[in-house]
């Protein structure tokens, strides 16, 4: 395994959770619904102890978490981004656009986090000795969360849009009353949706 691109890997994903707590404290600033507001409130907190996993897993494996990488800028510029373009709709004046902007962006942000984790869960596999330990324990107590929160949110915002589009929309998302944690059950999801409209 490529020890440099490892380091990289979990260096990156840290970042993306330091950035994911400002975009989800942002993103509550634009939400309106209050089922939706419960969960952001929830995967709020659950961003900040995926921080703290990987916070410990670095320096568990003598990484220094707060090593600047150029690849660990660009990923908290994307999240800088994000967080820029909810204020700006919250500038913008129309609530329900704003709480769009702010479903997509924590869209957009959750499958950096979740393409991470399934990463770090790949190189746990992989990685013998204390140091795959680490990984692996770091991705058993994280693993599940980004499963619900990217699949939840992609839901919200599909529904959020459907019904700013005028037509019948499923509040919670099928996604959420599910408990999906799976690509597949979130398939399965969004096609009973379909039928039920």
């Amino acid at each position: 395994m490529n020890r440099e691109q490892l380091d990289e890997l979990l260096l990156q994903s840290l970042e993306v959770e330091i950035g994911g707590i400002r975009i989800y404290e942002t993103a509550l600033r634009c939400v309106l619904n209050d089922s939706l507001r419960k969960e952001w409130e929830a995967y709020l907190e659950d961003t900040r102890s995926h921080e703290q996993v990987l916070r410990e897993a670095c320096e568990a494996m003598d990484i220094d978490p707060d090593e600047e990488t150029p690849g660990r800028a660009v990923v908290r510029q994307l999240g800088a981004a994000f967080v820029d373009a909810m204020e700006k709709a919250i500038v913008g004046g129309k609530a329900e656009a704003a709480e769009l902007v702010a479903c997509e962006c924590v869209v957009l942000a959750e499958t950096k986090d979740h393409l991470d984790w399934e990463l770090i869960g790949r190189c746990a596999q992989k990685l013998k000795g204390a140091e795959g330990k680490v990984l692996r324990d770091a991705y058993e107590q994280v693993e599940d969360d980004e499963d619900e929160h990217l699949y939840h949110t992609k839901g919200w915002c599909r529904e959020l849009w459907i019904q700013a589009l005028g037509m019948k929309a499923l509040l919670p998302p099928p996604e959420e009353t599910e408990h999906v944690t799976t690509a597949i059950a979130a398939a399965r999801a969004e096609q009973a949706s379909e039928r039920s409209r």
